[in-house]
């Protein structure tokens, strides 16, 4: 499937946090993302959120809620997220700035990327750099 530039992400990695206010604050503030949208309970419970990078998206959600994905969920964790960033020394500065757990800092790697790679408060992995797979556009 041929993708233009009009044409929406056609993969959406999607996450569940225990605190998702939490995480939503440390991937706005360390990483870079925006927040898309925040739907939140009448109690405050974040039910479903969507942040934006660049053209990709990640949704995420509160834990302990009820449904098929919610449940299926559960034990679920910890995932890993490649996100392609253009500058990858100003990105990481920018995740140190914030206290983020850095578990690689930026190194060139033998395939022409330049990654590091950090652990979200709730042990998610994201790798940020360069690398654009083959189709990707990059």
């Amino acid at each position: 499937m041929a993708a233009t530039h009009a044409d929406p992400p056609t993969v959406y990695p999607t996450l569940l946090y225990g605190d998702a206010k939490a995480a939503i604050k440390q991937l706005t503030e360390a990483f870079g993302f925006a927040a898309a949208a925040v739907y939140e309970s009448e109690d405050g419970t974040v039910l479903h959120a969507e942040l934006t990078y660049g053209n990709g998206m990640v949704m995420l959600g509160s834990k302990g809620r009820r449904g098929v994905f919610a449940e299926a969920m559960a034990e679920g964790g910890p995932t890993g997220v490649y996100v392609r960033v253009v500058d990858t020394d100003a990105h990481h500065r920018r995740a140190v700035e914030h206290g983020v757990e850095i578990l690689m800092p930026p190194t060139d790697q033998d395939y022409g990327s330049r990654d590091y790679l950090a652990k979200d408060a709730e042990g998610n992995v994201w790798s940020f750099g360069t690398y654009a797979p083959f189709g990707a556009g990059g």
